[in-house]
């Protein structure tokens, strides 16, 4: 009994202090909520969101880097031999140069403050600066991963021109191209549609990943400079074409299936928001849907060169085939079904396999396939956005698709013409059959091998 008593007595003194603690407890409590909602209201609303955004952008960036070595690895693949370490120095130089290039001129120009002419031009030159955090963080997300993401994107456009003008384009007339195209060409065309100009804002054109303002720039930059520069010595002897094939077809394998994969972020990031559920069930959707327009361009051409080669399978063309699905749904992945883009990146991976023959037939050399498939399949896949997108018209897409196609080869018809003018854009014919990787490079990529 006396223990009984002893311990309700310490108890009792103990009760003050526990209610005294509990007290302080829910106090400290409240004070923990009541700053975390306070840095919740900070950023647009949500602290979480912000950061979640931020990774969006960050990591779809990563990702879509990876995409220039999807880009070198199935180039180096579809060269000859002779040609491969040179391919391989091109697409290492021109993702630094157009880094450079889109951060000293490029992003201010694509994102200006202030346009004219109706939108056509952004007038706010210099560098990027880095951002205002105290301004540019109520868009709800850090402004240098921003900046990130979409330096990543201006690279792809580059990499199509190397590819089509590989083995007999000469190095630095070609990064000279490639300064140009990322620091001035490509931007503006970004601000007509991306940074609220004259796309946007009079024809509510709609290109959600860029299968115009990325792909199909670089697809019209191809053209023109394979036209200028001109097939490589020996592919046309009359109507005769002479295929040469390419050193290294698993290589190729391999670069299809990294750009497959660094699509997801290319797609995927642009949805631009990570925040809400609503976001994170968009950036899924799209992840689905560029998957299976991916498969669609896969199969689709698959079958294609069935029926054109009685019965062969043309690696390179299946390779194309799904390159040229995850183009087709690039400008909308959001917005169709599953079904839909099965069929529309099917619809992509024909068109790529029907243009071969047809350059070919006006004797336009494209060593990769490139413009097939990011020219064509750019704009088969921003067109056919208003079938599945209620807020885009068929007359706004054709006249992005249109006014880009104008721009672009205006401006790169300048650009080629000055360079061949003055330094000369194409190697000599004794280097183009040494081969480039001893004619500019100086170092053979199979040394063991004898040059094919």
């Amino acid at each position: 009994m006396g223990q009984s008593i002893g311990r309700w007595i310490r108890g009792a003194a103990l009760l003050p202090v526990a209610l005294t603690a509990g007290v302080l407890a829910y106090a400290q409590e409240g004070d923990v909520a009541t700053r975390l909602a306070a840095l919740e209201e900070t950023v647009n609303g949500s602290a979480s969101a912000y950061v979640d955004n931020s990774y969006l952008f960050l990591i779809g960036g990563i990702i879509v880097m990876f995409m220039a070595a999807g880009f070198c690895m199935l180039e180096a693949g579809l060269v000859r031999s002779k040609n491969a370490a040179m391919q391989s120095t091109k697409n290492v130089l021109l993702y630094a140069v157009a880094g450079l290039m889109f951060w000293v001129v490029g992003y201010n120009m694509a994102y200006p403050g202030t346009t004219i002419l109706n939108g056509l031009l952004g007038i706010t030159p210099g560098p990027w600066s880095g951002g205002d955090l105290s301004v540019e963080s109520e868009a709800g997300y850090a402004p240098a991963s921003d900046w990130f993401f979409q330096m990543v994107f201006v690279a792809t456009a580059a990499s199509i021109v190397s590819g089509t003008v590989a083995e007999r384009v000469k190095l630095w007339p070609f990064l000279i191209f490639t300064a140009v195209l990322t620091a001035v060409i490509y931007p503006i065309v970004v601000s007509w549609e991306w940074g609220g100009g004259y796309l946007d804002t009079v024809w509510s054109f709609s290109d959600f990943a860029g299968s115009t303002l990325v792909h199909s720039v670089g697809g019209w930059a191809a053209l023109v400079g394979a036209i200028i520069i001109g097939p490589r010595t020996g592919k046309y002897i009359g109507n005769v074409v002479h295929p040469m094939p390419g050193s290294n077809i698993p290589l190729a394998a391999l670069g299809t299936f990294i750009l497959w994969f660094g699509w997801f972020g290319f797609n995927g990031a642009s949805q631009l928001a990570a925040g809400t559920v609503a976001d994170i069930n968009s950036v899924a959707q799209i992840f689905a849907n560029t998957n299976m327009a991916a498969v669609g361009g896969t199969l689709f051409a698959m079958v294609t060169t069935a029926i054109l080669y009685k019965g062969k399978i043309d690696a390179t063309m299946v390779f194309n085939g799904a390159l040229a699905g995850l183009v087709s749904i690039t400008a909308e992945p959001l917005t169709p079904t599953m079904g839909q883009a099965v069929l529309i990146g099917g619809a992509g991976g024909v068109l790529a396999v029907l243009t071969v023959p047809l350059l070919d037939k006006f004797k336009i050399d494209d060593v990769v396939g490139a413009i097939p498939v990011h020219l064509v399949c750019g704009i088969w896949g921003t067109l056919i956005v208003a079938a599945t997108n209620d807020g885009a018209t068929y007359l706004g897409q054709a006249v992005g698709v249109g006014l880009t196609g104008v721009f672009v080869v205006a401006a790169s018809t300048v650009v080629w013409l000055l360079l061949k003018f003055t330094i000369g854009v194409r190697c000599s014919l004794e280097a183009e059959e040494m081969g480039l990787d001893k004619a500019e490079i100086g170092l053979e990529a199979y040394p063991e091998f004898s040059r094919g």
